[in-house]
């Protein structure tokens, strides 16, 4: 190229172009010539890697470099080998154009710049992807990390550019921002919002992908699908998708079911409302009647026996009910739902599991299952929690209670 430069001005100067005129046309030549070889030097290069790379991929066990292609970064490391010739040879095809090379090189410098940055995001989109095919770190917030790195790469990458254009040193300009700072910060503030969250999510392991979780201040009911620097997206059960500030998980309260989902039980916490007006001692004849339910006809037996001896034992006037000790249809149906529960297959055992009596209300007395269902699984929990609560809303008249229910005034 070099003795090509002489070469070609000297052709023209023979032909009898004016020495202006030759040196432009020179330089076009030149330029054409240049921009036709490094084109050359791209596919060549391009199509020697692709096809090495793509041997290599099929001989080895790991998928890791079928992602490095995936991600193009053997096309990306093509493009060096004629970006170094242009920057080789622009001083010679410029030879004559000062400030046009002057220019010329520093775009192609800005360029290689960019170039980098491209080949670094493929090593980097290649190593989230391929962690993410591994079981350890499905459920980790990948994104993020890659993303930190990413800025920070950029970050550089826009300080050697302004270093390159302005013609500042590029430690003497990273010192100039220092004056700029707080403007910095204000512009890249969610940016270190998110950061410092993505941080603290990581290390308190507050959020997984895969996990669900509960946000009602954004509206998010779902499962967490991805987990990046600046937000985290949950798809709810609808299918629609919520984004959230990562910097929400840290400032704001949500709930993470994940403890549910690993402790091998869902939650069952319902009550129904029974009529104080309704709750009554059993008289021996209810007694015998309750005595046909099999659930609890030994305890009822035991019980009344029980009863019975301490009220003969201790002299009771038992000509008037509420005299001693008693039975009540209310207990005897707490203990009926307790047995039912302790029989029940869709119950988890060996979880908290109990039917309690809640402080009374105006609108009566909640009896309440506490409990656990064995199987998790959502449509699964609901139909355990109806079957149950089928059963309970239906036995209730069985013991001469009876469930509240708002009567609406009739204003016709």
């Amino acid at each position: 190229m070099r003795n090509l430069r002489h070469t070609t001005f000297d052709w023209l100067i023979t032909q009898g172009v004016a020495e202006g005129t030759a040196k432009y046309l020179n330089m076009l030549i030149l330029l054409i010539g240049l921009s036709l070889v490094a084109l050359i030097v791209d596919y060549v290069t391009k199509r020697i890697l692709w096809r090495f790379s793509a041997g290599v991929a099929k001989r080895t066990k790991t998928n890791f470099d079928d992602i490095l292609i995936t991600n193009k970064l053997p096309r990306n490391i093509a493009h060096i080998i004629p970006l170094i010739i242009l920057i080789e040879f622009v001083p010679d095809v410029f030879a004559d154009f000062q400030y046009f090379e002057t220019i010329v090189e520093k775009t192609l410098k800005v360029i290689a710049i960019l170039l980098t940055l491209k080949i670094i995001r493929s090593f980097f989109n290649s190593i989230k992807d391929y962690l993410k095919t591994l079981p350890r770190y499905k459920d980790k917030p990948i994104d993020s990390y890659i993303q930190i790195f990413m800025i920070f790469a950029w970050v550089l990458g826009v300080f050697a550019i302004f270093s390159i254009l302005t013609g500042i040193t590029f430690l003497n300009f990273a010192i100039s921002l220092g004056t700029a700072s707080a403007v910095i910060l204000l512009i890249f503030k969610d940016t270190i919002l998110g950061f410092v969250a993505s941080i603290q999510v990581s290390i308190n392991d507050m959020v997984r992908i895969g996990d669900w979780i509960t946000f009602e201040k954004y509206g998010a009911d779902g499962d967490v699908i991805e987990i990046n620097l600046a937000t985290v997206k949950v798809q709810n059960w609808d299918k629609t998708i919520t984004t959230i500030p990562t910097y929400a998980l840290i400032s704001d309260s949500f709930k993470n079911w994940r403890g549910m989902m690993n402790s091998g039980g869902r939650r069952i916490k319902r009550s129904v409302i029974i009529k104080t007006s309704t709750i009554k001692f059993l008289t021996d004849f209810d007694i015998e009647r309750f005595k046909k339910i099999e659930l609890i006809d030994e305890y009822i037996e035991q019980r009344s026996k029980e009863i019975k001896k301490f009220n003969t034992d201790n002299g009771v006037d038992k000509s008037i009910l509420i005299n001693g000790r008693n039975l009540t249809n209310f207990g005897v149906f707490r203990k009926y739902l307790q047995t039912y529960m302790d029989n029940h297959s869709a119950i988890n055992k060996d979880m908290t599991l109990m039917v309690r009596q809640l402080e009374p209300t105006p609108q009566g007395i909640p009896m309440e299952i506490y409990a656990f269902s064995s199987d998790i699984r959502w449509q699964n929990y609901e139909y355990i929690m109806a079957d149950i609560f089928d059963h309970v809303l239906a036995s209730v008249g069985f013991f001469d209670l009876e469930i509240y229910e708002l009567a609406i005034a009739n204003t016709d």
